[in-house]
Order: C-alpha cells, then sequence, then structure tokens
C-alpha cells in the first residue's frame, strides 16, 4: 500500500462530499457510490434502504464485512417565520454554534435548488446589542434565502416547503502539507478509502484470501444505518469512521485510530487485537483510544441481532460533527492497516 492509494482515496472523497446527502435525502450519492465500484469491477447493488452493498471476492467462506457510511448531518426546514427566513431543525448532530454563517442549499421536492445562509436572527452587530449574550440554538439561528422574499407567502411561492432538506457548504480543500478540510469528512472520507482499497485489490489482481464485503450505509447520523444488510457467512464486521482527536485521547489526524470502547461498550477483544497487530505488521502509525461520546455502525448491526465479532478503525479526524481535519498520513495508514487485516 502506497501513497497514490491514499491521494485516490481523497479525490474520490472530494468528489462525493460534493454530492449532498444529509440523512434521508442520499439516493444521488449512492448512485454515484455504486458506479464507481462498478467502475472498479466489483459486484455492488443499491440496497432496498439506499445503501450500497458490495462484494470484494476472496477464497474461503469465511466472511469478513468493511462498513462506511455514505450519510451526513444536515438539516431539514421545520417551518416559515412570516419574515420570509426558515426555521430548521437539526438531523442528529448537526450543531447550530458551528454552521453559524455558512451558505447552504435548500432541496425541495419539486427539485428546485435554493441558495441561503444560516444567521443568527438579526445577525448584524452593529443592530443587535444581544449578539454576544444569545445562545445559539435552532431556536435563535435561521436561514436567510439569496431570493426576494419577505413574507411566509414568497417563499411558499417559491416551492419551499416544511419537510425540505438544508445541506451546508462543506468547504472541501487539501493543503501542500497535506491536511484535508472539509465538513462530512465524517464519514465520506471512509467511503473513500473503501473505494480506493477496492482498486489497490484490482490493480493488484489480488484474491483476498477470505471473502470481503463492502457496505456504504446511510442513516447512520440517526443509529440504524448497518442494522441490515450483514451476508449470513459474515462473521467479523469492521466499522471504517472517523478515529476522534482531542483532549485525552492519543490519535492525531496523521495517524489511524482502533478504537477499543465507546459509549456503547468495548469492541470485540479478539478483533482489536488484529486490528493492532495489523497495524504492527504494517508499519502504520497507530493509537489505540477509547472514544468517550461515540457510536458506529456496526452496534447496529450487533443490536439487530446478527451473530459477527466487530471492530473499528479510522483516519484520525479534528474538530468532528464541525468543520472536520484530517491528513494524507492518516488516510494511508488506515488503508495500511485494512490490508494488513485482510492478509491474517
Amino acid at each position: 500500500m502506497n501513497k497514490e492509494y491514499a491521494e485516490y482515496a481523497v479525490e474520490k472523497t472530494r468528489e462525493l462530499i460534493a454530492i449532498d446527502s444529509p440523512t434521508g435525502y442520499t439516493s444521488a450519492a449512492m448512485d454515484w457510490v455504486v458506479s464507481q465500484f462498478r467502475q472498479l469491477g466489483f459486484a455492488a447493488e443499491l440496497t432496498n434502504k439506499g445503501g450500497v452493498f458490495i462484494d470484494f471476492g476472496g477464497k474461503d467462506d469465511y466472511g469478513i464485512m468493511f462498513d462506511a457510511h455514505g450519510d451526513t448531518l444536515g438539516a431539514m426546514v421545520s417551518g416559515i417565520n412570516s419574515c420570509g427566513t426558515l426555521k430548521i431543525v437539526a438531523l442528529n448532530g448537526f450543531n447550530a454554534n458551528n454552521v453559524e454563517a455558512e451558505n447552504v442549499k435548500v432541496y425541495t421536492r419539486s427539485g428546485k435548488v435554493y441558495e441561503g445562509t444560516i444567521q443568527l436572527h438579526n445577525p448584524s452587530i452593529h443592530v443587535n446589542t444581544k449578539y454576544n449574550d444569545t445562545a445559539r440554538t435552532f431556536d435563535t439561528v435561521e436561514v436567510y434565502l439569496d431570493e426576494d422574499v419577505k413574507c411566509k407567502e414568497d417563499v411558499k411561492a417559491l416551492g419551499i416547503n416544511t419537510g425540505d432538506f438544508v445541506c451546508a457548504d462543506p468547504r472541501f480543500r487539501v493543503t501542500e502539507s497535506g491536511y484535508i478540510k472539509s465538513r462530512f469528512l465524517d464519514d465520506k472520507l471512509s467511503v473513500g478509502m473503501l473505494m480506493a482499497y477496492g482498486k489497490f485489490i484490482k490493480d493488484n489482481h489480488i484474491q483476498l484470501p477470505h471473502h470481503l464485503y463492502g457496505h456504504v450505509t446511510v442513516y447512520e447520523e440517526v443509529g440504524h444505518g448497518a442494522s441490515a444488510t450483514c451476508p449470513a457467512d459474515v462473521k467479523e464486521v469492521i466499522s471504517i469512521d472517523m478515529g476522534c482527536v482531542g483532549d485525552g485521547l492519543e490519535c492525531t489526524e496523521k495517524m489511524v485510530s482502533i478504537c477499543a470502547k465507546d459509549s456503547k461498550g468495548p469492541y470485540n477483544y479478539e478483533v482489536t487485537t488484529k486490528l493492532i497487530n495489523a497495524a504492527i505488521a504494517s508499519g502504520a502509525d497507530y493509537a489505540v483510544d477509547v472514544y468517550p461520546r461515540y457510536g458506529s455502525d456496526v452496534e447496529a448491526t450487533l443490536a439487530s441481532g446478527h451473530d459477527i465479532k466487530h471492530g473499528l478503525i479510522g483516519a484520525g479526524v479534528f474538530a468532528s460533527h464541525g468543520y472536520e481535519r484530517s491528513h494524507m498520513d492518516g488516510v494511508l495508514n488506515t488503508l495500511k492497516v485494512m490490508e494488513s487485516y485482510m492478509n491474517q
């Protein structure tokens, strides 16, 4: 595994992030994901739930599955104010504190898309004497449309209604020093890595020793992404998701994180040990951490009754659920662990 595949992963991440896919509005992004895996030569199909299932093949019938999720945070129109601004409600972890002044798109059910900005009500500091003291919540911020609207009726005439999706500008960029900055690296960066691993398999004509499946899920951000679509021969499921970076944790953006425990409990001891051994064998720069506020797709698989062993890895991501940052080295280290794990 070399840097070429990390660069490919990041480029595919860039392309996927450009397709808005908040939880509940993911079909365009998942159609693109299907096309990308098929172009690599793999059987890929949409699930009834809207995710993508991929078969990477393998020599034996000991099934392993890599999960990554393609749904992101976002918001939904919950009402229209009398002045023509939009009330919005968060889709799970979307946080008003870090989306104030962010550009957004509003997707209507007729197919029309409108632009706007999330702002505090009465947002001019030259006018609002309570600007600094106002808590930022979805009761105090709203969407100002970039349209000539002055009342609720003007907005309704555009075809905007309660239930329409609101998507923040991801602002994707890669710096010369290798840092990857964007909203929604959680978890589109991992989808890019799953594609890069598939390209690695194809480029090198690898027949894996164990049967490998991939599952790009939707609805992870609301807790039931991977609750279905787990073949009967799958014995181990690894969630490839963001690795946490923050106070009290060892992981950085340049490392691959191996999670030993999160808010739902410990990950499988045997699988976690195999992941650590894979990191050591591949020379990957890694950290083992306990995540205090986290839950992953594979826990939904367990909760739905599947008899599997579970693990979690991911490239380190700083400022999760905000304007996130990772690094090309973290991507490469994660790919090294994926390759090494499948060779055990």
